[in-house]
């Protein structure tokens, strides 16, 4: 055991000294311990419960998919392209991913090394050095490994569905859960295994962060995965789902349920609400910026909500986190200061430009909304000093919209010392488009705006706030009490913030149906959290992603300029297999090496 340890841990993390003002997660390599040397003292101790923080995803990574555990959400969603062909999310939009391929087992592997980890620190941390790790904060370790060791059980779950749930059994830290032979536990009980190991963490789990080590696990953030888990249970996919029906184990048990049960609804309605009630407004509030300009107000909530590390609405982040989205969201700027340029090839597609609302909170579908297709007039974004011509399809719409989207001719968020101003030009001449690179361009003629800090530095990368939250409560709720004043009150209070009327304002009346307010719900989730990661499981647990996410995805001409450029073009046509593409595949050395483990539908 000591010799496997040794090697797993040559990439132990240190934790550095802690204060007020620095983050749990600011690491720097240190030397490797052996197993003699991990609980020995204190500073070690933290040092190997810090690896096992260091398995939290990191979603500023995405266009390197796997490092770090970033996922290809966001590109690989009907929110996004990358025109970088070595990102993994091009491989999924096409449906040419394979069970062989090293982005799927990594994530397999990664998540259950975390596992294994955090079971043999819960089994050995007792044995720490009493003199300088007290009881209370053995207890308190603990509590957060249990937590950790749920949270990857998660993430394991809601990317392959049903895996298989080790428990307390320890094995060699290096081998393979294969070696364990053991068969996949349903998915129902998988949710309810990890919802149990949160609830049994919250009890020895602090409110705040101790010191305010900002990204170690409290309360709030195992409450809040469990809503989460609970509305996973609850969705198409997994609720009554047939299609995976032929998805069994060896023994024949089913691994995913084919019956649909309003009674997983309720469970994640009454989670949500259980949270709300214990954790706001105390420890969790919805952010905002006070402006006396409304328009203004809105645009700053919603922008600085995502990128102030650590504001009131944050619930769990993985703290001085590296960032490549700075550099990806940046278009190129060709002639001006290295400090206004970036690759800018991470493009928003026209389907989620089209999804923001306009001024009046009208979708631009509505003949009654102002929108305008084509030409241009003098308009001021939020962001912008001054008036500009504008093509009038980004003029007068909501607040999100140009928190979310650069399109052409948008004044640049970071301002090099240049002295004239740096504005993002996609059409064929211009200074991010197709003349100056074919690499580091925008694939859709805009780029993802959302999330673009001062810099690049490392920062929190954000991985669920309250706003996630209200939308699961309200969510969940419309499916069991559809006539609950609860689904209003929480929904207004995102679109109140967003600068959009109320429903229920005047002009502005409820959805008129279960059904009209479903979709009401689902629209607000792809603009309320577009870019945060969401999108591209809310598409596959609604089970509705073989629309989303299959055939033409338009943007603009990128090969004109004037008003060629502004012609809506199919960029490409995305393949999504039915059945196939809602869940990643069992990675094929793990079905080879245990001839208990079952591939998922399609595979």
């Amino acid at each position: 055991m000591k010799t496997s340890l040794y090697k797993f841990l040559v990439v132990v993390i240190l934790l550095t000294s802690l204060s007020s003002c620095e983050r749990y997660l600011d690491q720097v390599p240190d030397d490797v311990l052996t197993e003699d040397d991990i609980f020995t003292s204190k500073v070690n101790t933290d040092k190997f419960l810090a690896n096992i923080y260091s398995v939290i995803p990191n979603e500023l990574q995405q266009r390197f998919v796997g490092t770090s555990n970033a996922g290809p959400w966001t590109a690989s969603s009907d929110e996004a392209k990358y025109t970088w062909d070595f990102n993994y999310s091009n491989n999924m939009t096409r449906s040419v991913w394979s069970n062989t391929d090293g982005a799927v087992a990594s994530f397999w592997s990664s998540y259950y090394r975390g596992i294994r980890n955090a079971t043999y620190f819960m089994q050995r941390v007792d044995t720490a050095n009493p003199a300088e790790v007290t009881d209370v904060m053995k207890t308190n370790y603990k509590a957060e490994a249990k937590a950790l060791r749920a949270l990857y059980y998660f993430f394991l779950v809601r990317m392959y569905g049903a895996v298989p749930i080790i428990g307390e059994d320890l094995l060699d830290i290096n081998s393979p859960v294969s070696e364990l032979k053991l068969a996949r536990t349903p998915f129902d009980e998988c949710i309810d295994y990890i919802v149990s190991e949160l609830d049994a963490a919250h009890a020895n789990l602090p409110y705040t962060p101790n010191n305010d080590e900002f990204g170690r696990i409290t309360k709030g953030v195992v409450k809040a995965y469990k809503v989460e888990a609970l509305l996973l249970k609850a969705s198409p996919l997994y609720n009554g789902n047939a299609d995976f029906a032929s998805v069994r184990n060896v023994d024949g048990s089913n691994l995913f349920s084919t019956t649909a049960d309003a009674q997983k609804w309720k469970a994640a309605a009454d989670a949500a609400k259980a949270f709300i009630d214990e954790f706001v407004p105390n420890y969790y509030q919805i952010y905002t910026v006070s402006n006396a300009d409304p328009f203004l107000a809105a645009y700053q909530s919603t922008r600085q909500v995502v990128i102030e590390d650590w504001n009131s609405e944050w619930i769990f982040a993985r703290s001085m986190s590296a960032n490549n989205t700075q550099y990806d969201r940046t278009p190129k700027h060709v002639g001006f200061p290295s400090a206004a340029q970036g690759g800018g090839a991470l493009g928003a597609t026209q389907r989620m430009v089209d999804a923001y609302a306009m001024r009046s909170g009208l979708p631009i579908t509505d003949p009654n909304s102002g929108y305008q297709a084509t030409g241009f007039s003098s308009f001021k974004a939020p962001y912008d000093p001054s008036s500009r011509t504008t093509y009038n399809a980004y003029t007068n719409r909501e607040p999100r919209f140009y928190v979310g989207i650069t399109y052409n001719g948008s004044y640049w968020l970071n301002q090099s010392s240049s002295s004239s101003a740096v504005l993002s030009l996609f059409n064929y001449s211009g200074n991010s488009g197709r003349s100056q690179s074919t690499s580091d361009v925008t694939p859709t003629g805009y780029t993802v705006r959302k999330n673009v800090s001062n810099n690049g530095n490392n920062r929190g990368a954000l991985l669920l706030r309250l706003a996630n939250i209200y939308l699961d409560y309200v969510e969940a709720l419309n499916e069991v009490e559809p006539n609950n004043a609860d689904i209003l009150r929480y929904l207004n209070i995102i679109r109140t913030r967003a600068g959009v009327p109320a429903y229920g304002s005047a002009n502005f009346p409820a959805p008129a149906s279960q059904a009209a307010m479903r979709e009401a719900i689902r629209w607000e989730r792809q603009v309320e959290l577009a870019f945060e990661n969401v999108r591209f499981f809310d598409t596959r647990r609604w089970k509705i992603a073989e629309q989303t996410d299959n055939g033409p995805i338009y943007g603009l001409n990128l090969n004109a300029d004037g008003d060629a450029f502004y012609i809506r073009t199919v960029i490409e046509t995305r393949v999504f297999r039915r059945e196939r593409d809602y869940l990643f595949p069992i990675p094929n050395d793990e079905i080879l090496r245990n001839e208990n483990l079952v591939q998922n539908a399609g595979w």
